[in-house]
């Protein structure tokens, strides 16, 4: 927006109980006394050129959940503080940029640059710092000062603070020789649990947008890196770092996203990531950084990227592995194919099959991806042989079998006649009485294994119990090796 436009009074309104009311103002309209409450009439009584637009709350909270994601690049714990903030835990954090300075620095910087009206303030405590950044001034926000900030500062609600003004505590310090029971038997508890949050006598934990990992590294460039080369040297220093510390906590990264922060990207973008899954935990930097090099590709550094962030996002516990002479675990090579096939076939493409509770041959197993944990081991059917093809659907066949329960002595099947040799069976299996009969609308199944006159083994099944005056139907379910 041009400045003469931004010097203008403007008021945002939203329509309360048929009003027409004020909810947000630039400085322009606040230097007339126009603010946050004000009706549209009483705002254009102070002003009558006051230029109006309608309130958007939600595409501003979506815009503030950008910044707080684009705000991960200084700290992994963001969240949005409604309606107009972004509270950051930069605890362990700060020495990467320099200080707590440089860091509120650099990021009020940079909201500028991208056309924010910032101001930003660093405190021991969520409380402390909303209030400071709202209400004091620049000594007060350098030195944390609350005892002369205002009552309101303290987030309480409206009718609170008037009460507290009206016996004539205004400020924050007017309360330290205040009596607590008075206090809260007058205000009830959220006056004090304000006030002990501010001083840091009662936690007050953050709710980050996204889980923060365990596991993280970054990496900050003094002048921007863009060729391959150097992207994939970075990488390979975060893994090595990262790797120490999942080793050091005896664990296994089962799921890796990389972070790349370009030095033009908008404070309204997410960084480019990528995701790379693994079959198994795996902490080995060589492996890891062979399964990424494809991926790394996908990254456009444009005329630069400034940082690198590597986070661990799904861990496993892993003990300590037993190396062979190349280096690596005696499974890892199985591992690493299983990884780069997911890599280039997608992760429905590699399938693990593994056993479930059901007597229904086509439901007996399960196709899992590779990189999704097994469920609780479950024993493979034995002492019934199953074919290791099956028929999706099972497929109608016309067969000649003596009744009610011989195998057959002939069946017909894609136009082709096979004379039954050999037989076993019936097996009877009965589908779980909590679950539809399926499409075939029947029960009860009785399966045979048969051998015809060359040698190949079909799996066929009667459907449903024989009954005089029917014609049973008959089903090729399977072929037997």
């Amino acid at each position: 927006m041009p400045a003469e436009q931004r010097a203008r009074p403007l008021a945002l309104l939203r329509t309360e109980r048929q009003r027409r009311v004020v909810v947000a103002v630039n400085r322009a309209a606040a230097a007339v006394g126009i603010s946050p409450g004000h009706s549209l009439a009483d705002a254009r009584s102070l002003e009558p050129g006051l230029e109006v637009a309608e309130a958007t709350p939600d595409a501003d909270s979506a815009l503030l959940g950008r910044i707080a994601d684009w705000a991960r690049r200084y700290s992994p714990c963001t969240a949005v503080d409604e309606p107009d903030g972004v509270v950051i835990d930069i605890t362990g954090c700060a020495h990467l940029f320099g200080g707590e300075g440089a860091l509120a620095a650099d990021l009020t910087g940079r909201l500028r640059v991208a056309g924010f009206a910032a101001r930003a303030a660093i405190a021991a405590t969520p409380t402390a710092a909303w209030g400071i950044v709202r209400f004091a001034d620049a000594e007060e926000r350098r030195r944390e000062r609350l005892d002369g900030l205002p009552l309101a500062a303290l987030r309480l609600p409206a009718e609170t603070v008037e009460a507290l003004h009206a016996l004539g505590l205004r400020r924050i310090g007017d309360l330290h020789a205040m009596p607590r029971a008075g206090l809260a038997a007058r205000f009830g508890e959220t006056l004090l649990q304000r006030y002990d949050q501010a001083f840091g006598r009662l936690d007050e934990p953050i709710s980050p947008r996204r889980p923060v990992p365990a596991f993280r590294e970054r990496l900050s460039f003094a002048e921007p890196i863009a060729t391959p080369e150097s992207i994939a040297g970075a990488l390979r220093h975060l893994l090595r770092r990262l790797c120490a510390g999942l080793e050091a906590a005896g664990q296994g990264a089962r799921r890796l996203r990389l972070d790349a922060h370009r030095i033009d990207q908008r404070v309204d973008d997410e960084p480019q990531g990528l995701t790379l899954g693994t079959s198994r935990p795996a902490r080995d930097p060589a492996v890891l950084a062979r399964l990424f090099a494809p991926l790394l590709e996908r990254i456009e550094p444009g005329p630069g990227l400034e940082t690198l962030t590597l986070a661990a996002t799904g861990t496993e516990p892993l003990g300590a592995i037993q190396t062979g002479m190349d280096g690596e675990g005696s499974d890892a090579g199985l591992a690493e194919l299983v990884d780069r096939l997911v890599l280039r076939l997608g992760d429905r493409a590699v399938l693990r099959l593994v056993p479930r509770e059901s007597w229904l041959p086509e439901r007996c197993v399960a196709p899992l991806p590779p990189g999704e944990p097994l469920p609780a081991p479950k024993p493979w059917p034995a002492g019934r042989p199953r074919p290791l093809r099956l028929l999706t659907p099972p497929e109608p066949v016309e067969a000649i079998a003596p009744l009610p329960d011989d195998p057959p002595l002939q069946f017909l099947w894609r136009g082709v006649r096979h004379r039954v040799r050999r037989a076993d069976g019936p097996e009877r299996i009965e589908c779980e009485w909590w679950r539809p009969e399926g499409s075939l609308g029947l029960a009860v199944r009785d399966y045979y294994r048969v051998e015809d006159g060359d040698g190949r083994r079909f799996w066929l099944f009667r459907a449903g119990l024989y009954r005089p005056g029917e014609s049973p139907r008959w089903f090729l379910h399977g072929f037997l090796g």
